[in-house]
C-alpha cells in the first residue's frame, strides 16, 4: 500500500479527522462522542491516511466478561470509494487484529451481511481468519 500510513486515533492525532475523504464516516464527527471515544481505553480506531487525508478507518471495542478473556469486536471498516480494492481495508483489519493480540485479547470478530461482497472479500483475505459462520442479528432502534 504505497503512500498510505495507518495511524491510531488518539488525542494527538484527532486533528486528522478534520480532513476526511467521502464515505469514511457515516455522519459528521460529534465533538462529545469523539471525546468520550478517546477517553475510553477499550476503544480503538485506526485511520488510513494518504496525502494528509483520512481515506479509511477501522474501529473496534474491547469486550470482556467475568468468565472469559477479553476479545475485540470490530465495529466498522470503511474505505473511501477511490481507494477500495487496493488493500487498505485488509491492512486496517490486519492491524486491528494485531493490536487486539498485543492487548491480550483471545479473539477478534465482526459481523457483516452475506450480500457485502467487498467486505466479505476483504475480511476473508486477512491472514488467520476462520471460516465465517451464519448467525441471526436482532436489532433494537432506541431513538
Amino acid at each position: 500500500m504505497s503512500g498510505v500510513d495507518l495511524v491510531e486515533l488518539t488525542a494527538k492525532t484527532a486533528g486528522l479527522l478534520d480532513r476526511l475523504a467521502p464515505d469514511v464516516f457515516d455522519e459528521p464527527i460529534l465533538t462529545e462522542s469523539l471525546r468520550a471515544f478517546l477517553a475510553d481505553p477499550r476503544h480503538l480506531m485506526l485511520l488510513a491516511v494518504a496525502g494528509g487525508v483520512v481515506i479509511g478507518k477501522a474501529s473496534g471495542t474491547e469486550l470482556f466478561h467475568p468468565d472469559k478473556p477479553a476479545q475485540l469486536f470490530i465495529n466498522e471498516v470503511d474505505v473511501t470509494p477511490e481507494w477500495r480494492r487496493r488493500g487498505v481495508g485488509r491492512a486496517l483489519v490486519s492491524a486491528l487484529v494485531a493490536r487486539a493480540r498485543a492487548r491480550g485479547c483471545s479473539y477478534a470478530w465482526l459481523g457483516t451481511g452475506r450480500d457485502n461482497a467487498a467486505g466479505n472479500a476483504c475480511f476473508g483475505s486477512v491472514p488467520g481468519v476462520e471460516r465465517a459462520e451464519d448467525f441471526v442479528l436482532y436489532e433494537w432502534d432506541l431513538d
